[in-house]
């Protein structure tokens, strides 16, 4: 729900009523993650998705009868070979949908769609299975511990949410967690694409975590790099360019960039944030460059760490990155040469085989086709402190 944060946070403040339909639990092969979102107006608007179109139409439907009756629901679907002219999925999956109607009321939920909308980090637990009193009940946190709302209940049940939620959200994930009714833990939190069994008389709570967008640093000012920024911004990323000539690493050169710094890259590398969730491409194709940016960037807590160059180019740096100091532990991180291999000539190419390589290293994908492939079409997500290790 809160990928839908700008517009639903204008519906708020306009005092329009809506309705959220939330993915809650995915079977199997599905085509959205638990948090994806359709919600719907009173005056019939739609914005957000579900299933990439197979079941929208239902969920629609339900949308619209949540804001008649004023009931929180949940509903599954899933393939049925039984009859053709069902509602389900064509992929086989099976999705859980929570479809909660918005109100005044709903102060936790409002003030989370507000900090999201405000590129605030936060994090939104709500009961998604339970019993029937506390079927939608919510409760904000934010990174200093703060909170809003309750789920009602064993006061140890919002202890336990609080602290899942904060623990999400420090991870920058969502998942789902199974707690007993009086908030003890029923396993481990689970940021998985599979559905699951639940704690007998307990409850699941959905804890979505809205964070700042990842960071994508590109150093080098070359063709490639335009490219690459517009691969970057198009899969979400907050996207620096990085290089010390500044001839070259100007705005008119790079219009799509959110950032543009003119600094040694090593430099600039050491005094900026980094964390989990941010991929460094080198291009700048230069051991004068290079070598000390990678010393620099193959020691951080980094998802990727990518550079360009020939294998010849690579053998050179290999070496000189040992001179260097580098350990062999530190250089298997590295992804050289950048990128996977697709024929790529032109820069756009070249930017899409390097954006496909970020993805499959953070999904854990083959990059092999998936025709004759039997390894799974979407991956389990790995749970909070199971993050994607730097490659």
């Amino acid at each position: 729900m809160l990928d839908l944060a700008g517009q639903l946070h204008e519906w708020i403040e306009e005092g329009r009523d809506f309705a959220v339909a939330t993915v809650v639990a995915v079977g199997g092969s599905a085509p959205r993650p638990p948090g994806a979102a359709l919600a719907v107006s009173a005056d019939g608007t739609a914005v957000g998705s579900v299933s990439g179109g197979c079941v929208e139409g239902a969920v629609y439907d339900l949308c619209l009868q949540a804001l008649q009756d004023g009931e929180t629901r949940v509903e599954r679907f899933g393939y049925s070979d039984e009859d053709a002219f069902a509602v389900g999925l064509t992929c086989g999956g099976t999705i859980d949908i929570m479809i909660t109607p918005y109100d005044a009321g709903r102060t936790a939920q409002a003030a989370a769609l507000s900090a999201a909308a405000r590129g605030e980090p936060v994090a939104l637990a709500r009961v998604v299975h339970g019993p029937a009193g506390l079927l939608g009940r919510a409760v904000l946190v934010r990174p200093d511990g703060t909170h809003e709302g309750g789920l009602g209940g064993h006061p140890g049940l919002d202890r336990t949410a609080i602290a899942q939620a904060g623990a999400l959200l420090a991870d920058g994930r969502t998942g789902t967690v199974e707690v007993s009714a009086n908030g003890a833990r029923w396993g481990s939190p689970r940021t998985e694409s599979g559905g699951g069994s639940h704690c007998p008389g307990g409850l699941t709570l959905l804890v979505e975590s809205a964070v700042p967008a990842p960071r994508m640093i590109v150093f080098g000012a070359i063709d490639f790099s335009a490219a690459l920024v517009r691969a970057g911004k198009f899969l979400g990323y907050h996207v620096t360019v990085c290089d010390a000539r500044p001839v070259f690493a100007t705005r008119v050169r790079f219009p799509e960039a959110d950032e543009i710094v003119v600094d040694w890259p090593h430099r600039y590398l050491r005094r900026t944030d980094t964390d989990a969730r941010t991929v460094l491409c080198v291009l700048t194709h230069d051991a004068k460059f290079d070598i000390p940016l990678l010393a620099e960037a193959l020691r951080l807590p980094v998802a990727y760490v990518g550079a360009m160059g020939s294998r010849r180019t690579h053998e050179d740096r290999d070496r000189r990155l040992r001179e260097a100091g580098v350990s062999e532990r530190e250089l298997a991180r590295l992804r050289s040469p950048i990128g996977l291999d697709l024929g790529a000539r032109t820069p756009e190419e070249t930017a899409l085989s390097i954006a496909a390589e970020i993805i499959a290293a953070r999904h854990g994908g083959t990059g092999r086709p998936l025709t004759g492939s039997d390894t799974p079409i979407h991956r389990d997500e790995r749970a909070p402190g199971q993050l994607p290790q730097p490659v």
